[in-house]
């Protein structure tokens, strides 16, 4: 039996945002706080990747929110991968917003 850490998690997370599989990357992000596993920028950008992937932009910047409540910094590639994310349906109004949000950061 493998014992669940960040690291056995995340790796879960990322492929399950490069093969499109949101529902399952959000039950691993959930498993994670059932389970007091630390979740890091990596948990992060892999479940906002995988947001983008399926075209779910709302749900990005949620979790994009999230990282401050969670102690969690923020990164240029959880930003892109929003971004992106907005990019995808055409909103660039939410896109211009991160782009800023980035610079207010520090980013």
């Amino acid at each position: 039996l493998v014992e669940r850490s960040t690291i056995t998690f995340n790796a879960d997370i990322s492929a399950c945002a490069k093969g499109a599989v949101l529902t399952t990357a959000l039950q691993l992000l959930r498993n994670m706080a059932q389970n007091r596993v630390e979740t890091n920028t990596i948990t992060y950008s892999s479940v906002v990747s995988a947001c983008e992937t399926d075209g779910v932009w709302e749900l990005a910047l949620q979790l994009l929110r999230e990282l401050g409540g969670n102690r969690v910094e923020r990164d240029p590639i959880t930003f892109s991968a929003a971004i992106s994310s907005c990019g995808k349906v055409g909103l660039w109004k939410p896109a211009l917003q991160l782009l800023l949000d980035m610079a207010d950061d520090r980013l």
